[in-house]
C-alpha cells in the first residue's frame, strides 16, 4: 500500500478525491480538443465513488467538455467543475454563470496577438480565452514573448492571467481551483482530501489544503501526475509523485480497495 494511502484508510467515508483532467485523467496532447480520458477511467472513478464521499473533477476546462472527453457521464455522485469552478456539473445537469464582459474584450485582443505569431492558437472556453504556445517553433520563447502582452490585455479587461505549460489562460479574477477545493470540502464535510493535478493551476489547490490541514484537523494528501511536463513545482508540493495518468489510475485502484 501507498504509505500516504494508509493515512485516509480510517477516513475513506469521508474522504474527498478530487482531480484535475488534463495531464491526470487525460494525457497531454497538442490540441486540447482531442484530449480524452484514459481508458478505464469512468471505471475507476465508479469504484473510488463507491467508497468515499465525493469524487470531483476540477479543471479549467468547460465542465460539460470534461464529462463528454472523459467518458463521465454515469459516474455515480461525480461532480465537475469546470472553468476553475465557476461552472459546476452534476447528474446531467449544468449551471453556468454569464459570460464575463471582460472575457469578450479579452477574446478580441488575444486573437490580435496570435495573428502575427506563428504557431501561436487560442482556446475559447467562453468563461476565459487561452493563448497557447506549443506549436511554435519556439514554445518557452514565445510564451515569455507572450506574457506581457497578456498581462496588458489581462489589466485592460479587468482579468487575470494564469500561467500553465506553454499556455497563458485570462479568466476572471478570484476564481481558482483552491476556492473550488474549499467550497467542495465545506458541501461534504470531509475530514480528507486527496488532490490530484499537474500543472502550475493546480497550486492553489495545494495551497487549499495544506491550509485546511494546518487549521483543522483534515487529512490532505496531494498527488503530482508527473508527466514529461508536470510543473516543477507541484512535483515539488506532492506527497505522491506518480508517473502521469496511468500512475494516477493505479493509485485510484489502490484507494478503491483500501480496507
Amino acid at each position: 500500500m501507498t504509505p500516504q494511502l494508509h493515512r485516509l484508510s480510517a477516513r475513506l467515508d469521508r474522504t474527498l478525491v478530487a482531480l484535475d483532467f488534463d495531464g491526470v485523467l487525460s494525457p497531454i496532447v497538442a490540441d486540447p480538443a482531442n484530449a480524452v480520458a484514459l481508458p478505464g477511467t469512468a471505471d475507476v472513478l465508479t469504484a473510488v465513488a463507491a467508497r468515499v464521499a465525493r469524487v470531483a473533477v476540477v479543471t479549467g476546462r468547460p465542465a460539460a467538455d470534461a464529462v463528454r472527453l472523459g467518458g463521465l457521464a454515469d459516474v455515480p455522485g461525480l461532480v465537475v467543475l469546470g472553468h476553475y469552478g465557476l461552472q459546476r456539473w452534476s447528474a446531467g445537469a449544468l449551471d453556468t454563470p454569464a459570460s464575463d464582459d471582460g472575457v469578450d474584450l479579452a477574446r478580441r485582443r488575444v486573437a490580435e496577438l496570435a495573428s502575427v505569431r506563428p504557431g501561436v492558437t487560442i482556446e475559447d472556453k467562453h468563461h476565459s480565452v487561452a493563448l497557447h504556445t506549443r506549436s511554435a517553433p519556439d514554445p518557452a520563447a514565445a510564451l515569455a514573448e507572450l506574457r506581457p502582452h497578456a498581462d496588458a490585455v489581462a489589466a485592460e479587461a479587468g482579468l487575470q492571467v494564469t500561467p500553465g505549460r506553454f499556455v497563458l489562460e485570462l479568466r476572471p479574477a478570484g476564481v481558482d481551483k483552491g476556492m473550488a477545493i474549499r467550497s467542495l470540502v465545506a458541501e461534504t464535510g470531509a475530514t480528507a482530501v486527496l488532490y490530484a493535478g499537474d500543472d502550475l493551476g493546480d497550486l492553489p489547490a495545494v495551497a487549499a489544503v495544506r491550509e485546511l490541514s494546518a487549521s483543522t484537523d483534515l487529512e490532505g494528501v496531494v498527488v503530482c501526475s508527473d508527466a514529461e511536463e508536470a510543473s516543477a513545482e507541484l512535483r515539488a508540493a506532492a506527497d505522491v509523485v506518480v508517473p502521469g495518468p496511468p500512475g494516477v489510475q493505479a493509485l485510484l485502484r489502490e484507494l478503491a480497495a483500501l480496507d
